[in-house]
C-alpha cells in the first residue's frame, strides 16, 4: 500500500471524489486503484481559500511504479503488537489504582492478555457518578469521593473527549481503535482533531469496563487506595476499605487531583520531585465569532464543523501563556473535588452545538514560584481554589469577569451579550485578587498578544471564569525510564497524568499501555 499526501477536496466536492483525485495525483487510471482509505483529514486554510486536505493510503496495481513519483511513500505499518508474556511468578494481585484513561487502558491490556487485574476506583460507576455530579451542579452538594474528578472514566469523562496526540507511538492507533470498538465514532481514526464528546464518551467507558470484567478482571468502585506496605524493593500489600490485599504489581494511575495520594506517597518516602504546571482561567467567546474568524468567507458552510483555535505567547519575562483544552460549542463546568475549593474546566458534547466556545488560558508556574517544599505546588493550587470559592460567595458559583474589565482592572458589575455557560452558576467580580502578581501580569500580556494573533479576541463581551488549576500535576513520582517501575520498588509503576507522565486522554492511555506491557513482560499469566 502507498501513502499520498495533500490530496485536496474543495468544500463543495463530495468525499466520493477522493479516489479520482488520488488517481489524478498518481497519473494513473481510476481502475488501477484497488482500495482507498483516509489516513488523516485536516482543514487547509493557508492560501486564504479553505479546503480539505487528506493523507490517503491507496492500494494500486503497479505499486513500485507509483512509489517513484514525488509525494508518494510506502505506507508505514502501525499495527500494535501484543507484548510477550514473562515467566516470573509471585504472590498477590496485579492491581491498577484508578480508572481514568491510564488505568482503563492498563487494565484493558492486562485483561486482554489474560492477567485478570484488580482495578480500584475511589469514585463510583458511571450512572451513579453522573447523578451525583448533576446534583452538585444543581444544588451545590459535593461528594469529595465521587465528582467531576473522581469516578469511572476519570476527569476526562466530563470533558470534550479530545483525542489529540502529537506522538508517533503506534499505541496511539491502538487507543483510537479500542475507542471505536467500544462505540466511539469511526472518524476519530483519521480526523486531525478527533474528539468523542462527553455524552458519547460515557457509554464508551462503560462498554470498556464491561469488557475488562468479561475477560476476568475485577473493578471495585468506592475503593480508594489508603496505604502501602513495603519490604525492601517491593510493594507487598496495599490497603483499601476491605483491608490489606497482597500485591504482585501496582500501577498507580490515580490522576492529578488525588492530592491525598501525593501525601501518602510523601509519608511513605516514595521518591518524587516538583515539576512545572500551569494555572489560569477559562475564556468564553460566541462560537459564531470563532467560526467567522477562522473560516472567514467559507463560514457557514455546512461541511465545516465548529472551529477551534490554539494560541501561545512568551512574555517579556520568558513565561509561557497558552490556550489549552479548547471546547467549541461547549460549556464551562465547576469541577471541584475538595470542599471549600472551586476549580473550573471545559466540556463539550459530541455535537459541539452550544452557543459559546471556551478554552483555558494558562500561565506557566515554575517550582521556584511556589516554594521549595515538595508539596508546595499542591498548596499553591489549593490556595487559588479556596480564593475562588470565597469570591463566589462561599459557594460553588464560579467567579467571572468580562475580559475588558479584567484588562482595565475593574470589577465587573454587569454582563454584555456573552452569557457565562458555567454550571452551577456564576458571581460577577474582579479576578485579580485570586492570583499572584506574576500570573496576572502574564495573563494580561498574553491576552493582548492573542488579540494581535486572532483579531477580536479581546472583544468587550468575552468572559473570563476562574480558576483553572488542574491542567497538570505539580509533582512527578520518579520511575526508571526503561522499566517504568519506581526508582525504589520494582513492582510499583507510577503512571499517567497524576504521576507526571502524561497530559491528556491519549497520552495517559498510552502510558497505561506501556506500564501494563512492562508487567506482562515480567510476569506469567495466572493459572
Amino acid at each position: 500500500m502507498i501513502r499520498l499526501h495533500q490530496v485536496k477536496l474543495t468544500l463543495d466536492e463530495p468525499i466520493s471524489l477522493l479516489k479520482e483525485k488520488c488517481a489524478r495525483q498518481l497519473h494513473i487510471p481510476v481502475t488501477d486503484i484497488l482500495t482507498c482509505r483516509i489516513y488523516k483529514e485536516s482543514i487547509d486554510a493557508r492560501k486564504g481559500k479553505i479546503c480539505f486536505s487528506y493523507i490517503v493510503d491507496v492500494a494500486v496495481r503497479n505499486e513500485q511504479k507509483c512509489l517513484r513519483k514525488s509525494g508518494v511513500e510506502k505506507t508505514r505499518e502501525e499495527a500494535y503488537i501484543n507484548p510477550i508474556c514473562g515467566t516470573l511468578d509471585g504472590p498477590g494481585e496485579i492491581i491498577v489504582a484508578g480508572f481514568g484513561p491510564a488505568g482503563m487502558f492498563a487494565a484493558l491490556l492486562l485483561a486482554q492478555m489474560g492477567y485478570q487485574p484488580l482495578v480500584l476506583e475511589r469514585g463510583e460507576e458511571m450512572a451513579s457518578r453522573v447523578k451525583k455530579t448533576t446534583v452538585f451542579w444543581e444544588c451545590g452538594q459535593l461528594d469529595p469521593e465521587c465528582n467531576v474528578q473522581f469516578g469511572e472514566g476519570g476527569a476526562g469523562t466530563f470533558s470534550d473527549g479530545k483525542l489529540t496526540a502529537r506522538s508517533k507511538d503506534p499505541r496511539v492507533r491502538k487507543v483510537l481503535e479500542e475507542f471505536v470498538h467500544f462505540g466511539a465514532p469511526k472518524e476519530i481514526l483519521y480526523e486531525a482533531l478527533p474528539h468523542i464528546g462527553t455524552d458519547r464518551l460515557r457509554d464508551v467507558v462503560v462498554s470498556l469496563r464491561k469488557e475488562i470484567i468479561k475477560l476476568g478482571g475485577t473493578i471495585a468502585f468506592g475503593e480508594p487506595l489508603l496505604d502501602l506496605r513495603k519490604d525492601q524493593d517491593k510493594i507487598t500489600h496495599i490497603k483499601t476499605k476491605r483491608g490489606w490485599i497482597p500485591c504482585k504489581a501496582l500501577i498507580l494511575a490515580t490522576g492529578h487531583s488525588a492530592r491525598d495520594i501525593f501525601t501518602l506517597m510523601n509519608t511513605q518516602g516514595i521518591a518524587m520531585e516538583q515539576k512545572g504546571f500551569a494555572v489560569g482561567v477559562r475564556v468564553e467567546h460566541p462560537q459564531a465569532w470563532v467560526n467567522r474568524t477562522q473560516y472567514k468567507d467559507a463560514y457557514p458552510h455546512p461541511r465545516l464543523k465548529p472551529a477551534t483555535y490554539r494560541l501561545t505567547h512568551t512574555t517579556k519575562d520568558c513565561r509561557g501563556v497558552y490556550t489549552f483544552c479548547m471546547c467549541p460549542g461547549g460549556s464551562v463546568i465547576v469541577g471541584s473535588s475538595q470542599a471549600g475549593g472551586l476549580v473550573v474546566n471545559g466540556m463539550s458534547e459530541y455535537a459541539r452545538d452550544g452557543v459559546n466556545a471556551n478554552s483555558a488560558i494558562l500561565v506557566q508556574v515554575r517550582p521556584e514560584d511556589v516554594g521549595t517544599q515538595l508539596l508546595d505546588g499542591i498548596r499553591f493550587q489549593q490556595e487559588l481554589e479556596e480564593k475562588a470559592f470565597l469570591a463566589g460567595g462561599f459557594s460553588y458559583q464560579a467567579p467571572v469577569q468580562r475580559m475588558e474589565d479584567y484588562i482595565a482592572h475593574r470589577a465587573s458589575t454587569q454582563l454584555g451579550t456573552v452569557i457565562p455557560s458555567v454550571r452551577p452558576g456564576y458571581t460577577l467580580c474582579d479576578l485579580h485578587p485570586l492570583f499572584p502578581d506574576f500570573v496576572n501580569q502574564a495573563l494580561e500580556e498574553g491576552l493582548l498578544a492573542f488579540d494581535h494573533k486572532m483579531s477580536g479576541f479581546l472583544m468587550n463581551d468575552a468572559i473570563l471564569t476562574g480558576v483553572e488549576t488542574r491542567s497538570s500535576s505539580p509533582l512527578r513520582i520518579l520511575r526508571d525510564s526503561k522499566s517504568l517501575a519506581s526508582s525504589q520498588y520494582d513492582n510499583f509503576y507510577p503512571c499517567g497524568e497524576g504521576a507526571g507522565y502524561a497530559g491528556g486522554i491519549v497520552s495517559a492511555a498510552i502510558d497505561g499501555l506501556r506500564c501494563a506491557e512492562m508487567i506482562i513482560h515480567r510476569f506469567q499469566k495466572p493459572s
